[in-house]
């Protein structure tokens, strides 16, 4: 008796060992699966256990290092590359995409089939094939019959002309596959997946005769969260880098809350922000993913955001109402005793609130609020100079002192630019921004100029048109002539003071302790000098009318 159940044992085991052999499909999907995964999540939309058997004569199984993969595509070897829309809410779509890379000059053509690209040469010369993989010749010949094959789990598996790939996605214990060209994407809603980071698999195949090639596999790790995905961009008039989270201090700044919702999951959602800016002044609670906020202090304040949305959610399980204590046992429980209601019986369409968390640390420092150019005044040189005037702006501006003003000077629409000029501002301006820039001008027209005052933290700008007159030849030569007439008549003073002067010396000598010519001598010099300075006009910085203009750059 002992010999015979040995005997039936030994025929169980060889009975079973077929289907321990038959691989499964997480066997060739996954390297990295851990045991009861598939318990751990609730069934895809579409999708099937890969606890299926897998189809090794259809769909070969290659493992990383075997030679065959050198072979596998001509020309070299084919990269997938694998994105997604992650991080994605739970209860929203997400959108898995894969494009596959070719080898160097092959490109997928119109009717799908895999050609080189327009003058391809190899080491032999010009290609006489143009195709790579030639997919249309192979259905016409009839490789695929009556257009239908077995899948790998034994279910009919269409193969149009132009789906001469197949994607196999492999997550959470479940796969699916998918047939198309060089890109295919795939969306899943993660209403039974579970919270946290999660790993996307996808073995692509290639079409080949009656059987496939594998020819790229890729990964790749996505995020399911229970917290809205929130982001806030923060910019500021006047700021020099918002990047660094630096602002001024009396100019308002714009935040503007980003919520990543690429599956539109939010759209119908009636969405609240709660803002706590760190300076004392409250919580402000706004409908609207927009606000301006005004710090008016320096220093370092910590930023708080909180975003709610009601979203579709599960309904809370009903808990059964225990009924009424009678005093007789025979009399019946009216029917509002019941345990559980009609009218208690929670609405399938529930909704719950999802909440979404941002945080900053932002600094207020202070910095240059406003410029604004408050006279422009041509310069009159005496010499003319027609084809380079110059013009004075003054300039004046609220907040810091700036380091640096820098003018751009274009055409009157101002997208032509013709010339950039920077200068450092060195002078000492006190208390008050008042400077005076001169620039100068290439001839008359019409220009736009920009003019900017910055320093370490802010960089404020202003613009103005200027309007260069132009200069006749009458105006020119008249402009001439008086200079002329001007030098003439101080040469003439000049040669009467000392005619005056020899005539004096000669009529009459006197010593010279006693004499009071050196009085009208000094009397008559005076005019020369200031002549000389008129027609040649050199530093005036001592000059007392000076003394309260602002400096020049």
């Amino acid at each position: 008796m002992g010999c015979l159940y040995c005997f039936l044992g030994f025929l169980l085991l060889a009975a079973r060992l077929p289907l321990d052999a038959a691989k499964r499909v997480h066997d060739v999907l996954s390297n990295e699966r851990p045991s009861g995964y598939m318990r751990e999540h609730r069934q895809l939309n579409g999708w099937s256990s890969d606890e299926n058997d897998w189809n090794e004569k259809l769909y070969p199984v290659w493992k990383r290092g075997d030679s065959r993969w050198k072979n596998s595509w001509k020309g070299g070897r084919v990269q997938a590359l694998l994105t997604s829309d992650a991080p994605a809410l739970v209860g929203s779509t997400i959108t898995f995409a894969v494009n596959l890379v070719f080898p160097r000059c092959q490109q997928e053509g119109a009717s799908g089939n895999i050609v080189y690209e327009k003058n391809f040469r190899n080491d032999t010369g010009p290609s006489p094939d143009p195709h790579v993989y030639n997919w249309t010749a192979w259905t016409e010949d009839g490789d695929w019959g009556n257009g239908t094959r077995q899948g790998h789990h034994g279910k009919p598996f269409p193969h149009p002309r132009k789906w001469n790939f197949v994607f196999v996605f492999h997550t959470l214990g479940q796969y699916f596959q998918k047939l198309g060209q060089c890109s295919v994407r795939v969306s899943i809603n993660t209403a039974n997946v579970a919270l946290g980071p999660q790993i996307m698999e996808v073995t692509v195949y290639r079409r080949y005769r009656r059987a496939y090639v594998p020819i790229a596999k890729v990964k790749d790790v996505y995020v399911v969260t229970d917290q809205i995905p929130v982001f806030v961009t923060m910019s500021q008039k006047n700021n020099r880098n918002s990047s660094d989270e630096t602002f001024l201090k009396d100019l308002p700044i714009t935040f503007d809350v980003l919520i990543h919702d690429p599956s539109h999951f939010l759209n119908e959602s009636a969405i609240y922000y709660k803002w706590n800016f760190g300076d004392n002044t409250g919580l402000f609670v706004s409908n609207n993913h927009t606000l301006n906020h005004t710090y008016v202090l320096n220093g370092t304040f910590s930023l708080n955001l909180t975003v709610q949305a009601t979203v579709p959610g599960p309904c809370p399980s009903p808990s059964p109402r225990p009924p009424k204590t009678t005093t007789s046992l025979d009399s019946p429980v009216p029917a509002g005793d019941n345990a559980l209601e009609p009218s208690e019986i929670p609405d399938k369409n529930c909704h719950i609130n999802r909440y979404g968390y941002f945080k900053a640390t932002i600094t207020i420092v202070e910095g240059i609020l406003e410029v604004n150019i408050i006279q422009v005044t041509d310069i009159l040189m005496p010499v003319p100079q027609p084809d380079n005037p110059l013009v004075d702006f003054v300039v004046n501006c609220q907040g810091s002192i700036p380091t640096e003003v820098c003018t751009v000077i274009s055409d009157p629409t101002c997208q032509v630019t013709q010339n950039t000029v920077c200068d450092p501002v060195n002078m000492d301006l006190g208390d008050m921004c008042l400077l005076t820039v001169r620039r100068a001008f290439g001839g008359s027209g019409t220009y736009c100029m920009n003019l900017t005052l910055g320093d370490d933290a802010s960089l404020a700008l202003t613009s103005t048109l200027v309007s260069i007159p132009g200069r006749d030849p009458d105006s020119l030569l008249r402009m001439a002539n008086g200079t002329l007439v001007f030098f003439v008549g101080c040469m003439a003073i000049f040669v009467t003071v000392i005619a005056l002067l020899v005539y004096k010396k000669h009529k009459e000598y006197k010593p010279i302790e006693n004499s009071t010519g050196i009085v009208v001598r000094g009397k008559g010099l005076n005019v020369f000098p200031n002549c000389a300075k008129m027609l040649f006009p050199g530093n005036q910085e001592e000059d007392p009318l000076l003394k309260n203009e602002p400096g020049i750059l």
